[in-house]
């Protein structure tokens, strides 16, 4: 894990290696983000997730949840779940507010439409913890991954797998989120370096499995065998969607399939060879609440502090390795 100030951020992830090694230590973790830090405490303290309808973002609330239980004895956390519903989660965040949260941890569905009400949060003097997505306005704490240069990864993963030739098709995330739109600019800004290589075909998924695959079966209408290479998905979820249209179609073997996230199926499905890679973004947990219990004892930071997460490239040469390492 690397701490930085949010000045220096776009230089750290320019610069960051494309594969990096993820240590998820909790015990570790907490040994340097609460170094000092007297953890019995009274804090309540409000997570207002944006949707609980994907395997990560659970992994997210219940590893923020269990660390809380097991070592902040005197920490009340109150999570709600937005249902994938902006406007509800702006009603449950105001709801937070009115049962007197100390903290706010916050994992926005998407950006614009969070913005007004974390401005609010933040302006009552409430500190915000701000996890996996970004809002546009300054939080105390903004803990991710790197989406961009995971997706750069990505992108240099399809050239070295397709010789720098080939057609690809992008299943997109949420649309209006920072993930799908870091995960999109980075991927293409790779893919555009190449002029042999095209995205022959993109939609917003919106992270579920069941509308990349249904966005997939109609790609396989469109485009016969041999005319796609690849497909890149923003998540593991939706690689597995694509897979399954693949395999209905009789086409998977013809066609190279990555995700990002790691998942356990989605590791073992590479080291099956079923999937190509699948990129690790760690699920915040549990430095949100760590860092959430941090700014309720110690105070919120005078200016934002970007916390980044590092991630790794799982392919068929490593997968067996990393087997039950996900979530």
């Amino acid at each position: 894990m690397t701490f930085i100030n949010k000045g220096a951020c776009a230089a750290r992830l320019a610069s960051t290696a494309a594969t990096a090694l993820l240590l998820s230590s909790g015990a570790l973790l907490a040994q340097d983000i609460l170094a000092g830090v007297d953890l019995t405490k009274t804090c309540k303290i409000g997570f207002s997730q944006g949707t609980m309808n994907h395997p990560w973002r659970v992994a997210m609330v219940e590893g923020n949840k269990a660390w809380a239980a097991a070592n902040l004895p005197n920490v009340e956390l109150i999570v709600t779940d937005g249902q994938n519903d902006s406007g509800k989660q702006v009603t449950d965040v105001e709801s937070l507010m009115a049962q007197g949260v100390d903290v706010l941890m916050i994992s926005p569905l998407t950006a614009q439409a969070l913005t007004p009400i974390v401005q609010d949060v933040m302006a009552a003097g409430t500190p915000v913890v701000a996890l996996d997505r970004k809002v546009n306005a300054p939080v105390s704490y903004y803990i991710t991954a790197q989406n961009i240069p995971i997706a750069q990864a990505a992108g240099e993963f399809f050239a070295k797998q397709l010789g720098g030739k080939g057609n690809i098709v992008e299943i997109e995330g949420t649309a209006g989120s920072s993930a799908a739109d870091e995960r999109k600019s980075g991927f293409d800004g790779v893919i555009a370096q190449y002029p042999d290589m095209k995205i022959i075909a993109t939609q917003n998924g919106d992270f579920l499995r069941e509308n990349a695959q249904k966005f997939m079966e109609d790609v396989l209408q469109r485009f016969g065998p041999g005319e796609i290479q690849g497909v890149y998905a923003h998540n593991d979820e939706m690689a597995f969607g694509a897979l399954q249209a693949l395999e209905a179609a009789g086409r998977a073997d013809e066609v190279m399939v990555t995700g990002i996230d790691g998942q356990n199926n989605a590791i073992q499905a590479v080291a099956d060879g079923k999937l190509f890679a699948t990129f690790t973004f760690p699920y915040v947990a549990p430095e949100g609440i760590q860092y959430a219990y941090k700014a309720c004892v110690d105070g919120a930071p005078a200016e934002q502090q970007d916390v980044i997460l590092n991630f790794a490239t799982i392919d068929q040469s490593n997968a067996k390795d990393w087997i039950g390492k996900g979530f």
